[in-house]
């Protein structure tokens, strides 16, 4: 546990709430010793979680409250929780049941976010909600301004939707040029149908370029957006 606290740069001044983090109901179940097991800590570290990335965006984010609600929901759902517990090798340091352990407990999304969460609770119940803020926002922040960045309206389903209606037609999309540092790239990609170019568009990252050019396509198609 020393070591995923360096991890994450906060010290616990009641360990048990990071052991109760750590700890999967798998484990719990299987002790002979009653342990609790990380449940309620993700129940609120759900809600801790919600308000700490509610109140940045709102803050940080010029957008309507309806884009607020799409911007929230990707930083907070199971896939960027996951993520962001592998960022800080959570799985490695979990207690999980011989079934779980066997079954790639430690790798599996659900199991990260709720770890995840659990110890977003456990932070809070130890320091407060700003050492809880302290910890998030390094996760959110670069995460909510490329969601800010993009258009969140998913232009190559509807671009794909237009296509099928002619299965013989193929539609592929092709990098055609990248920019910048590392850590401000810029992406130029080509969506072609069959062998012809219909839509060109740039972003921070592969995906938004692809968007930005499935929006021109559909633009050039005539289709209201």
């Amino acid at each position: 546990m020393l070591e995923l606290q360096k991890t994450i740069g906060y010290s616990f001044k009641e360990k048990s709430y990071l052991e109760i983090a750590l700890t999967h109901s798998s484990y719990a179940n299987e002790s002979r010793q009653a342990l609790q097991n990380n449940e309620r800590q993700e129940f609120l570290g759900d809600a801790v979680l919600s308000i700490i990335v509610s109140d940045y965006i709102f803050r940080h984010l010029k957008v309507p409250e309806g884009e607020l609600t799409k911007i929230r929901a990707s930083l907070v759902c199971e896939a960027a929780l996951a993520a962001f517990a592998e960022k800080i090798k959570l799985g490695s340091f979990l207690l999980l049941g011989k079934g779980e352990e066997n079954n790639g407990g430690r790798n599996r999304p659900s199991i990260l976010a709720d770890a995840f969460e659990a110890l977003i609770a456990a932070i809070y119940l130890d320091g407060g909600i700003e050492a809880a803020r302290a910890f998030v926002l390094p996760f959110i922040t670069e995460q909510a301004a490329h969601a800010a960045g993009s258009d969140l309206h998913d232009y190559k389903t509807q671009l794909q939707e237009v296509i099928q209606k002619n299965p013989e037609e193929r539609i592929s999309y092709v990098l055609v040029g990248e920019s910048g540092p590392d850590h401000d790239k810029r992406f130029i990609v080509e969506v072609h149908l069959n062998s012809n170019v219909i839509g060109r568009g740039e972003g921070k990252s592969k995906k938004n370029a692809e968007q930005q050019a499935a929006k021109e396509a559909l633009g050039l198609m005539g289709i209201t957006l």
